[in-house]
């Protein structure tokens, strides 16, 4: 009874990892769309941005349950990965991971931590200081401001490529979150190849594609 018990614990584990790393992909399609109009127009990056940073229903309601995702998907990796190490405890004699999985499967943990770091810094450049300015400064709301302060985000070179480098291993992340995570919530029908290509090309498009952006400014806007 305690191993079903265990079992169905891990499955349902599992699949709330799959189910928030499923919202966050979400949001990150979102959030990638709405910089890419900065490099083709400055007044409508302004304008969604304005919205995003101004609308109730986004600031009040989305924003927490967002943050709350972040907060539980690497919470529960951190547990699985835990509960997958205490699961085998002695280590085989011989192992040849890349014979059995890639390396972004096997270093799940890696990649996730070092994007978490990342968005903890993202954070702190952007949502801190939006609340600061406007509900600590007060500021008088400037809808045109926030095209300048992404271009000056990426003036220097070294906060470019660290940005650069954490959309890499974001990259790897998706490449096998991505399909893993409609695996765990039981998507395994006709379409699942389908699914898995998706998987990819959105685990090479999106993460290159902020690349992109921050490149551009970079080199074009400071």
């Amino acid at each position: 009874m305690a191993k079903s018990t265990f079992l169905s614990s891990s499955i349902a584990r599992k699949v709330a990892m799959a189910l928030s790393g499923l919202f966050l992909i979400t949001f990150l399609a979102l959030h990638f769309f709405i910089n890419l109009t900065s490099v083709f127009s400055e007044e409508v990056f302004n304008a969604c941005s304005h919205f995003m940073g101004y609308n109730p229903l986004i600031q009040f309601v989305m924003q927490p349950i967002l943050v709350a995702g972040v907060g539980f998907h690497f919470v529960m990796g951190i547990i699985l990965e835990a509960q997958n190490n205490k699961a085998r405890p002695v280590a085989y004699a011989k192992y040849n991971g890349a014979a059995n999985a890639s390396w972004a499967s096997r270093n799940m943990i890696v990649s996730g931590l070092v994007v978490l770091a990342f968005l903890g810094l993202h954070m702190y450049d952007f949502w801190v200081h939006e609340m600061v300015y406007k509900y600590v400064e007060v500021n008088a709301i400037e809808e045109s401001r926030y095209f300048t302060e992404l271009v000056a985000k990426f003036e220097s070179p070294i906060r470019t490529g660290l940005y650069s480098i954490s959309f890499l291993l974001l990259s790897l992340h998706l490449w096998h979150g991505f399909s893993s995570a409609f695996q765990s919530v039981g998507f395994n029908n006709k379409f699942s190849k389908g699914v898995q290509k998706f998987g990819y090309a959105f685990a090479i498009i999106i993460p290159f594609g902020f690349i992109f952006i921050a490149l551009f400014h970079h080199f074009f806007n400071n």
